[in-house]
């Protein structure tokens, strides 16, 4: 039997996709965790979608596959890049999804909810803002591709664009964020 566990983390270390070994305390960690998280909730959401939305669906498996690259680059693989074609790819795919709901989009920030698979897409697009965030504090320490941090950015917008499609395509009506009269 092959097994998981390797003891080689056990006093706190691990090890980085060029050999070298770092503390598990390095913020190179925290970037791939928060990855790692993303990557997880991206697979929930995949679960919860309805078959009528197959096409999503098997994006977001490509996403999953690019975000394991990108992992891979932040733990500073010499063989993993991203490349531009996963970002025009994921505008593309973005831009079709808007296309379809033109009569039905949005111009006011939205309460998040609506449908279950839609308030699982929130949390994901949550999920992947806060990577983000962490993403680009690494990068103040640490050289890394810029097309990464766009990648995650867009992500965060497809994502909000596919809650508001599956909404959409539930019949659900949007609550608008309003501001409370004082």
């Amino acid at each position: 039997m092959l097994s998981v566990t390797t003891k080689t983390g056990d006093l706190g270390e691990s090890g980085l996709a060029n050999g070298k070994r770092a503390s598990k305390a390095d913020p190179v960690f925290e970037v791939v965790g928060s990855l790692d998280e993303l990557n997880s909730w991206i697979g929930l959401v995949v679960t919860q979608l309805d078959p009528d939305f197959s096409i999503q669906q098997q994006f977001l498996y490509t996403v999953q596959s690019t975000l394991f690259d990108i992992g891979a680059e932040v733990a500073m693989s010499p063989k993993t890049k991203l490349g531009n074609q996963a970002l025009e790819e994921l505008e593309t795919k973005a831009d079709e999804l808007q296309r379809t709901m033109q009569d039905h989009w949005h111009t006011k920030f939205l309460l998040p909810g609506g449908t279950e698979s839609a308030a699982m897409i929130d949390i994901t697009r949550t999920v992947c803002r806060r990577c983000e965030r962490v993403l680009v504090q690494y990068s103040q320490h640490q050289a890394l591709s810029p097309l990464i941090v766009k990648y995650l950015n867009r992500l965060s917008d497809y994502l909000y664009i596919l809650r508001c499609h599956v909404n959409a395509k539930a019949l659900y009506n949007e609550k608008e964020f309003e501001v409370a009269s004082k």
